[in-house]
C-alpha cells in the first residue's frame, strides 16, 4: 500500500539527506494527506486481496458505486483488442469503478497507471505503469503496453493523465494526449469512448487554483470524502480504427476531438444528434450457451463431420436465441474483413422466410458459421430474394429461379479461420440440395470488402469477369461497379491456372488476396458451369462489392459432386424432411 517514508525517500531524497527536521514535518503532513493510518488498516484486514478482488473491496470499503444503462453496457466489446478511454473527474475511485465496469465483461482488461497508484501492489496485476508526469516512460513499459494489445485484449487510459479541475467552461479535463490514439492506431485496436459523472469537494477546485502541486496530493483526502456515492457512467458506441484514422486532423486535434465527443455523450445529446465522431454500434454480446445449444439441436440435423461438428438445418421462430447468435457472429465475422452492416448484429427480414445451414461445435459450444439460403418455387408472391435488393433481373433469368435456390450471408467465424469450416457447411448445403433434387441453379452475391486497395478490387472485377462471363444480360447491378479507366491488366479469360496465379501475385503485391468464396464458387464446375453476371455497390454493407455468381449444378466436377452431392456428411444424415 501508500507508505509515506517511501515516497518521501523517493520523491525528496535530497530533503531526506540534509535536513532531517524538514523530513519529519513532511512526514506528518504526508500521514495526514494520505490517510496512512487507514491504508495500513485495510492491508492488515485485507492482506490476500488483489486484481480485482481488491477493486471490489476498496469500492464497498468507500461505499462508492456506479450505474450505468444496460443497452450501454452492451456497447463493450466482449473479445477483441479495445482500447477505453474516459474522462477522469474525481481521480481515484471513478478510476476503480471503470476497471470493475469493463473487468465485468473484459476480465483481460488493464489500465494504463501512473507510478503513485503503481505503488498499490494489490493493483498491479490490472496496471501497465508510465511517467505521464516527466515522458520518460522506459520502452520497455511501452512495449507492454503494445503487446498487451497485440494479444487481442482490453486497455484503459485516461488521456488527460491526471484529475479534472475547473476551468472557464466547468470542471472538465486537460488537454488530453495524444498516447491512446498512437497505441490504437499501432494495434487497430477500436476505441470505446467513456464518460463519467461525478465531482471532487469545491474546495478542491479552489486549491487547484491556488496551488496545483499541493491539489495533487490532496487527492487522497478527496477519495475519502467520496464515499456513499456514486459515478454515472455513459458508454459511447465504439470508434473503429478504419474511422478515426480516416479523419484528416493531426493526432493532436484528432485526441481533442475524442475529448469534446466524450462530454458531448455526458451532455445526453438527443437522438438523432449528429455525433462528432464517426461510429458504429458494439456488436451484442454472446447468448447463454445452454439455450443456444438447446435451440440449435432442436433444428433438423443434416450430419456430422469428421471431427464431430455437427450440420443443422434451422428455420426461423420468433424470439430465437439462434437468429440472435447468429446475427451478432455475421457481424462480428463481417467487420472482421472490413464489411458488416453497423448494427449490433446483422439479422434482416429476409431471415424469417429463409433455411439457414448451421455448423455447430458441441465441444466449446459455438455456433461455428452458417449459410442462409432459399429455394425460388417456395416463395410466395410476397416475399422477394435478397438478391432483388442489388440487382434488377431481365426476362432471362426466370429460368434460372424456376430451378434456383439463392444462398447468401454465408460466414465462419474469425476463430475458425484456416480450417475446414467452409468446407463443412458445403456439405450441409449439398445435404439440403438432396432433399429437392429439382434444383439446378445455385445463385447469390459473393463480396469483396471496400477496405482492400482500389486496384485490388479492379484486378478481381476483371478476371472473374474475363474467365466467368454472364451468358446473357440476365442480371443489372443497381449501383454498378465502376473500374477505374487505367484496370486494364490483360486477363483473357483463357488458361485459367495461369491467369488465377498472376491474379494472386498481384493481389499479393498490393497486400491483399482473393477472397475464398470467389474461389470455391468458380472452382466447382467444369468450364462454362460458373458466371458471374454484374457487381453491385451495397452502400448498405460497408460499401462492399457484390459480384452476383450462377452456378448450374449439372456442370459441377465428378470430384466435387462426389464430395458435396453423392455423399453424406461423414457419419450419418437425418431422414427426409
Amino acid at each position: 500500500m501508500i507508505c509515506v517514508d517511501t515516497v518521501i525517500n523517493e520523491k525528496f531524497p535530497n530533503i531526506v539527506e540534509r535536513h532531517p527536521h524538514v523530513r519529519r514535518t513532511l512526514s506528518l503532513l504526508f500521514r495526514y494527506l494520505f490517510h496512512e493510518a487507514e491504508f495500513k488498516q485495510f492491508e492488515r484486514e485485507y492482506p490476500y486481496l488483489s486484481g480485482i478482488d481488491f477493486v471490489d473491496k476498496g469500492l464497498e470499503y468507500f461505499d462508492f458505486d456506479y450505474s450505468v444503462k444496460a443497452w450501454e453496457r452492451e456497447r463493450i466489446p466482449v473479445s477483441g483488442k479495445v482500447v477505453i478511454v474516459a474522462n477522469h473527474p474525481i481521480g481515484s475511485l471513478d478510476g476503480l469503478a471503470l476497471l470493475k465496469l469493463i473487468s465485468d465483461v473484459r476480465p483481460d482488461v488493464k489500465v494504463v497507471a501512473n507510478e503513485l497508484l503503481y505503488n498499490l501492489k494489490p493493483l498491479r496485476p490490472l496496471l501497465l505503469p508510465v511517467d505521464n508526469m516527466n515522458g520518460n516512460t522506459p520502452k520497455q513499459n511501452l512495449r507492454n503496453i503494445e503487446r498487451h494489445l497485440d494479444s487481442g485484449a482490453a486497455l484503459i487510459i485516461f488521456p488527460a493523465g491526471e484529475v479534472s479541475r475547473l476551468r472557464a467552461s466547468g470542471v472538465k479535463d486537460s488537454r488530453w494526449r495524444t498516447g491512446f490514439l498512437r497505441f490504437a492506431s499501432k494495434s487497430g485496436a477500436p476505441i470505446l469512448p467513456v464518460h463519467i459523472n461525478a465531482r471532487n469537494s469545491l474546495f478542491f477546485y479552489a486549491l487547484s487554483l491556488l496551488a496545483k502541486p499541493l491539489s495533487t496530493l490532496w487527492l487522497i483526502r478527496e477519495m475519502f470524502k467520496q464515499s456513499h456515492r456514486s459515478a454515472q457512467m455513459t458508454i459511447g458506441p465504439v470508434v473503429e480504427a478504419s474511422c478515426y484514422e480516416q479523419l484528416p486532423l493531426t493526432q493532436h486535434a484528432r485526441a481533442q476531438l475524442f475529448k469534446r465527443h466524450i462530454y458531448k455523450l455526458g451532455a445526453r445529446q438527443k437522438r438523432g444528434e449528429i455525433a462528432l465522431m464517426p461510429q458504429m454500434q458494439s456488436v451484442a454480446h454472446p447468448e447463454d450457451r445452454r439455450l443456444l445449444r438447446k435451440a440449435v439441436r432442436d433444428s433438423e440435423r443434416l450430419g456430422v463431420t469428421r471431427d464431430g461438428m455437427e450440420v443443422f438445418c434451422y428455420r426461423y421462430l420468433e424470439d430465437s436465441v439462434v437468429m440472435r447468435e447468429l446475427g451478432r457472429l455475421r457481424e462480428i465475422s463481417f467487420r472482421a474483413v472490413g464489411e458488416g452492416t453497423g448494427k449490433r448484429r446483422d439479422v434482416d427480414a429476409y431471415d424469417a422466410y429463409y433455411d439457414h445451414i448451421l455448423l455447430w461445435d458441441d465441444s466449446q459450444l459455438e455456433l461455428v458459421g452458417a449459410y442462409r439460403l432459399a429455394r425460388c418455387a417456395s416463395l410466395s408472391a410476397d416475399q422477394g430474394l435478397y438478391t432483388s435488393s442489388l440487382f434488377e433481373f431481365g426476362e432471362q433469368a426466370s429460368g434460372y429461379f424456376a430451378s434456383g435456390l439463392e444462398l447468401g450471408r454465408s460466414f465462419v467465424q474469425p476463430q475458425y479461420w484456416g480450417k475446414a469450416a467452409l468446407d463443412y457447411l458445403w456439405q450441409g448445403v449439398g445435404a439440403y440440395l438432396r432433399r429437392y433434387p429439382d434444383i439446378r441453379y445455385l445463385f447469390g452475391p459473393v463480396s469483396i470488402s471496400n477496405q482492400l486497395p482500389a486496384a485490388a478490387r479492379d484486378l478481381m472485377v476483371e478476371f472473374y469477369s474475363a474467365h466467368f462471363p454472364a451468358v446473357s444480360d440476365w442480371a443489372q447491378a443497381r449501383q454498378p461497379y465502376s473500374r477505374s479507366d487505367a484496370s486494364v491488366y490483360g486477363f483473357t479469360g483463357t488458361q485459367y491456372p495461369e491467369e488465377f496465379a498472376a491474379l494472386k501475385t498481384k493481389m499479393a503485391e498490393l497486400s491483399a488476396s482473393v477472397p475464398p468464396l470467389f474461389k470455391q464458387y468458380s472452382e466447382l464446375c467444369e468450364p462454362g458451369g460458373v458466371q458471374f453476371a454484374a457487381y453491385n455497390i451495397d452502400p448498405d454493407f460497408a460499401d462492399c462489392v457484390d459480384g452476383l455468381v450462377m452456378v448450374d449444378i449439372e456442370k459441377m466436377k465428378p470430384a466435387r459432386r462426389k464430395r458435396y452431392l453423392d455423399q453424406p456428411i461423414t457419419i450419418k444424415e437425418s431422414r427426409a424432411a
